[in-house]
């Protein structure tokens, strides 16, 4: 009896629903996985409606194109309307898109409901995210966002494998026909779980600042995806008017009396490590899966399946840490756990620099496996530490902004990886094959390294309060 009233004092004591938590990271799964698991489905697709496998991309680039214009909004919307609604209504647009994506008769319709899709997706993530956060005390701080975390990591490296299995057993729609039941499951348990006392801002929307934003960020995401096309100007000029335009937003943000994103939450530095370097440390470790399946695929020319299976070694390295990684980041603290993640997840994926194919399968897994366990952790004390210094007042502002700089990085992600491909292999010329591939793992490998300006400046006890014990 001793043990149960322990157990039901500790559930009492923490600070946040777990059941909500769950539930909103099963939306935020479901809305990553729909970003890239068309990606090995594309041929299937391609044939089914008499066009050329690249002529699909417009249909998963259109739906990371809308997450990333819809996000930014998000927020004030949720304020306007109310979490709870917002949230309930954006699960059924979800749902909804979906069934329309399954039934699509052309290439063109499918493209359109996928952009329907994507943007109501959008709505799910800060909506879904800031219904946890609002009742978090900073000691279950690390606790919440470890169930919120695991979505970003999973969902790019299951999907391609998870795309493909479907794909080849029951047909392409079957993706989207999956997500109907999921959908209503979400949507009866946020109608269960959300707190109905949920309170309503009528500020008014800042127009400029939002079609800023949605411009800087539409323009950033074509420019990078554009890279492999051989348009240098084309891709100089995109990144040009994305610097313009987020720097015209910012200024404008500043001075107005309700803007998009209050500019206050980036003078708070964990924020702005976490965000500025979290977001290039994630358009990294969301790349990454992408580049390992172009290796073993395109480089070693294992099937489509084997690859993916290879890659699913990942998440056997997120899953496999997950119970530890924070009781880590309370011994070492967010800065030593930050820097000691970055240099070991560099180091490895510089390793696939030197990876062929008679490398022994084992030794792939293993390297697999550690990248999941370096991740995991990273990707959990950036998802935190973000949070831990922002008062109550600014967590909207703080939520809003830090979901548009997360997407940015999750759809920058396979872009970058795509093109770090292409630099390879025209470096590398045709022969062997495998190594404009491995060559592509050593620009990907210094990108990891950026974010360790951020980090080295946190001082050593940066977000302390968020890794004390009760």
């Amino acid at each position: 009896m001793s043990r149960i009233a322990a157990l039901i004092r500790r559930r009492e004591a923490a600070s946040f629903s777990r059941p909500l938590a769950l539930l909103v990271a099963g939306a935020l799964f479901l809305e990553n996985l729909d970003g890239a698991v068309l990606q090995t489905a594309a041929p299937a697709v391609a044939r089914d409606f008499g066009v050329a496998p690249a002529a699909v991309s417009p249909a998963i680039v259109g739906y990371l194109l809308a997450v990333a214009v819809a996000v930014p909004v998000a927020g004030w919307v949720a304020e306007r309307y109310g979490t709870r609604r917002v949230f309930l209504w954006a699960v059924a647009g979800f749902t909804m898109a979906s069934a329309a994506c399954a039934l699509a008769p052309d290439l063109l319709w499918l493209c359109l409901f996928r952009i329907v899709q994507g943007a109501a997706g959008a709505m799910m993530i800060p909506v879904g995210r800031i219904a946890v956060l609002r009742s978090v005390r900073p000691v279950d701080l690390l606790a919440a966002m470890a169930y919120l975390t695991w979505p970003s990591l999973v969902a790019p490296v299951v999907a391609p494998f998870l795309g493909g299995v479907i794909t080849d057993v029951a047909g392409w729609r079957w993706i989207f026909v999956l997500n109907v039941p999921i959908g209503v499951a979400l949507a009866i348990g946020g109608a269960l779980l959300i707190p109905r006392n949920d309170t309503s801002f009528r500020t008014p929307l800042d127009r400029w600042g939002y079609l800023l934003t949605a411009g800087a960020v539409v323009c950033l995401t074509g420019g990078v995806e554009l890279l492999r096309g051989g348009r240098p100007w084309v891709v100089a000029a995109l990144l040009v008017a994305a610097t313009l335009l987020a720097w015209v937003a910012a200024r404008g943000m500043a001075h107005r009396p309700h803007p998009l994103f209050d500019p206050a939450v980036m003078r708070i530095q964990t924020f702005r490590v976490g965000n500025v370097s979290g977001s290039i440390y994630r358009l990294v470790i969301t790349g990454a899966p992408f580049l390992f399946v172009l290796l073993f695929q395109a480089g070693f020319g294992w099937s489509a399946a084997a690859a993916g299976a290879m890659v699913t070694a990942v998440f056997v390295g997120n899953l496999a840490i997950k119970p530890l990684t924070s009781p880590i980041i309370r011994v070492l603290g967010f800065r030593r756990t930050l820097v000691w993640s970055i240099v070991a997840g560099a180091a490895t994926l510089l390793a696939f620099g030197w990876v062929h194919a008679s490398t022994p399968a084992p030794v792939i897994a293993a390297l697999l496996v550690f990248s999941g366990v370096v991740r995991s952790i990273g990707f959990s004390a950036y998802n935190t530490v973000m949070f831990a210094d922002v008062p109550r007042d600014l967590l909207p502002a703080a939520n809003g902004l830090s979901a548009t700089l997360q997407q940015v990085g999750t759809a920058l992600g396979i872009a970058a990886a795509a093109a770090a491909a292409s630099l390879g292999t025209s470096w590398a010329g045709p022969d062997p094959v495998e190594l404009g591939y491995r060559v592509a793992f050593v620009p990907f490998a210094a990108l990891l390294l950026l974010p360790l300006l951020g980090a080295l400046r946190l001082p050593a006890n940066a977000g302390g309060h968020a890794t004390a014990r009760r």
